[in-house]
């Protein structure tokens, strides 16, 4: 009997685990996204605040990220179907060796700029603490929702908040 609890207890602790790995929130409060410039994939920098009057989605990920790896091609699919409704996805890459991250790109190219917080300046802004983590910011410039995690379905969830905010 104390076998089969413990192992309700450990099953029941992994459940939790993934529910916080995954959770979504939605901010009440418009809070404004801090605004950051990076260097993108392609060499120039991009500022957040250049894309104010657009929805932006922004993911910060890992090469060494699974879920980030599966999330990618749904992120690229999502940018090329809403981007001529005034969106745009910003993939910001958290690790200190971009290295990595430009081999992923090349195996796994995506059509969004790609940005490289080498030094974790602008993901300590948005407190990043799992990956990926993804953040909806509206039309003027604030954060709507926050994602972390991800686990497949999760894209809908994307979509819908995305043609939400493309309407406001």
């Amino acid at each position: 009997m104390r076998h089969s609890y413990s192992g309700f207890i450990q099953h029941t602790l992994a459940a939790v685990m993934v529910l916080l790995a995954t959770t979504t929130i939605a901010a009440t409060a418009e809070t404004p996204a801090p605004d950051f410039t990076l260097k993108s994939n392609s060499g120039e920098n991009i500022r957040l605040r250049e894309f104010r009057g657009e929805v932006v989605l922004i993911n910060f990920w890992a090469s060494w990220c699974g879920p980030c790896r599966q999330e990618m091609p749904i992120l690229s699919e999502l940018h090329d179907k809403y981007q001529a409704m005034g969106f745009t996805v910003l993939g910001v890459n958290v690790e200190e060796n971009s290295d990595a991250a430009r081999k992923l790109l090349q195996d796994m190219p995506v059509n969004f700029p790609v940005l490289f917080d080498n030094d974790s300046s602008v993901s300590r802004q948005y407190d990043v603490a799992a990956m990926p983590s993804t953040v909806l910011v509206d039309r003027n410039g604030n954060m709507r929702f926050l994602h972390k995690g991800y686990k497949s379905g999760l894209e809908d969830i994307y979509m819908e908040q995305v043609r939400s905010l493309i309407r406001e």
